[in-house]
């Protein structure tokens, strides 16, 4: 679901950031009001279980991969707000560091991924965990709200792709950026999502959720403060999650709508112009590779440096973040 540099046009990715400034601003100032200096540790923890669920891959109907996202988890934990910040800080890790979606794309896979999943998710969480009372009521919620939240986001990336050959071709009529319409864009995208890789969110969405619940309660914006003698279970849910990252790579194939230039070209008989001139971006550990390092390697380490990444930024957010006024 991540779309790379130059499938959407430069007009396109800009009116998505442009879309995204004012919800990241309304983000920042609810995560302020909302989520306590305290919590914010804990905040880092749930985006690096976000940026590490896009690591696994798994096989797609038509032979495409693709992948979990943990953005109605965040939103269950941390309010839809919180998620807001959270995923989006994970997908621009994953963009600038390892080229896992593009630069100039940023703003459409924020607008997906950080805003439309953890919304929509949480507000079909919220509706069901009303109707459905106990433990096992709100899993019931929170799968069913990932579940719907994955596609809602899948969509949109479709509608994106989709509408790129309507507005945008050349003198004679070849598409300038991703040359397929809304015809196939759509029904190729929701296949895979509404089937697999909806399931996989749901997976993991249920399967933490539980963990966190039944070991760590005051996990999430829940009554208490953060259990540091209980931080052992959570950097053990890391820990298990990181060394089973390699098992990403066991999905041959790419995402649908993530191939190279010189694949897609084969695949539509030409090559988009627009694509072929457009803006790259040279990440730093490409498609989570270190060198001449073995690929499960290179994975592990990409997950760690992702992981930590995540971990100090929002410590250091915590600590920018004013304390709470305390009356007696």
């Amino acid at each position: 679901m991540h779309i790379p540099e130059n499938y959407l046009s430069p007009s396109t990715c800009a009116v998505t950031t442009i879309a995204m400034v004012p919800i990241w601003a309304t983000a920042v100032k609810r995560v302020r009001e909302t989520v306590p200096r305290e919590k914010m540790p804990l905040l880092g923890v749930a985006a690096a279980c976000c940026f590490l669920s896009m690591m696994f891959n798994i096989p797609l109907p038509g032979g495409t991969t693709g992948h979990a996202v943990c953005g109605t988890l965040i939103a269950i934990l941390f309010g839809p707000w919180a998620a807001v910040i959270a995923v989006s800080i994970a997908l621009a890790i994953q963009a600038v560091l390892f080229g896992d979606g593009g630069i100039l794309a940023l703003g459409a896979n924020c607008l997906n991924m950080a805003f439309v999943l953890p919304m929509v998710g949480f507000a079909v969480y919220s509706a069901l965990k009303k109707r459905l009372p106990g433990d096992k009521g709100e899993l019931i919620a929170a799968g069913v709200g990932s579940y719907v939240g994955l596609n809602a986001a899948a969509l949109c990336a479709a509608l994106e792709f989709g509408i790129q050959p309507l507005l945008f071709t050349d003198a004679a009529g070849n598409a300038l950026y991703c040359p397929y319409p809304l015809s196939v864009s759509v029904p190729a995208m929701m296949l895979g999502h509404l089937t697999v890789a909806g399931l996989a969110e749901v997976g993991f969405t249920v399967g933490i959720l539980a963990f966190l619940r039944s070991t760590v309660p005051s996990f999430g914006l829940t009554e208490g403060a953060a259990d540091n003698d209980k931080a052992v279970p959570v950097l053990a849910l890391l820990c298990c999650l990181i060394a089973a990252t390699p098992l990403g790579l066991l999905a041959t194939g790419d995402a649908w709508g993530e191939w190279s230039l010189e694949d897609l070209s084969q695949m539509v008989g030409y090559e988009p112009s627009g694509m072929a001139t457009g803006w790259e971006w040279s990440s730093f550990m490409p498609d989570y590779a270190v060198g001449s390092l073995p690929e499960w390697v290179g994975y592990v380490l990409s997950a760690i440096i992702g992981v930590g990444l995540l971990i100090i930024i929002f410590r250091l957010l915590a600590g920018l973040a004013k304390p709470r006024p305390t009356f007696d």
